[in-house]
């Protein structure tokens, strides 16, 4: 069973669908991430960077979800607009090892959160602290200080170290979207 079909236990939901818009800058591991929250036998074992996007569809046994894996490579980041008014919620990887590109992605994070199909709305926002598995790799905290987390007053939000490659961080996550599914549903 995979981490959505535990999710979709959990909240209890017939056959409702969720949008969720995975963004980040490139090789922060959004794909891996999407693909380890997926069951078990729809999980693919070669994964590469993603171009464009892509849409992920699977449904469990009471929830069918729609992921857009949307590509970090600077010139696909004027797309991720597009489908912010079919997201119901985020989730927002950072590599927590890339120290010199946290300034860019603190700026495409500023321009998500005052984008008018977002600003308004209380999406909750997921972060992954992603490849907390590599030496260099800065701490959620810092990460957190870093991106200017604390500044988010408007929308539920929420940080999870992560490595994505052992899947580990990955069910903090899903419970706490568990827990704002009243927000998600909406």
């Amino acid at each position: 069973m995979g981490l959505f079909d535990k999710l979709a236990g959990w909240l209890g939901l017939k056959k409702k669908e969720v949008h969720v818009l995975c963004l980040g800058l490139d090789n922060s591991g959004k794909t891996t991430i999407i693909n380890k929250l997926k069951p078990s036998n729809a999980q693919t074992q070669d994964i590469v960077p993603t171009i464009g996007f892509s849409i992920e569809k699977f449904k469990t046994s009471s929830l069918s979800f729609t992921v857009f894996d949307m590509s970090g490579q600077g010139k696909y980041r004027d797309l991720w607009e597009h489908y912010y008014k079919e997201g119901q919620a985020i989730i927002f990887v950072i590599d927590s090892s890339d120290k010199l590109r946290m300034v860019v992605a603190k700026e495409e994070l500023d321009t998500l959160l005052n984008h008018p199909d977002i600003k308004h709305r209380r999406l909750p926002i997921l972060f992954f602290a992603n490849k907390m598995d590599l030496r260099d790799a800065v701490s959620s905290v810092k990460v957190s200080q870093l991106l200017s987390l604390e500044n988010i007053k408007d929308k539920p939000w929420h940080i999870c170290a992560s490595d994505a490659l052992k899947g580990e961080g990955l069910q903090e996550g899903v419970d706490w979207l568990q827990g704002t599914s009243y927000v998600i549903i909406l």
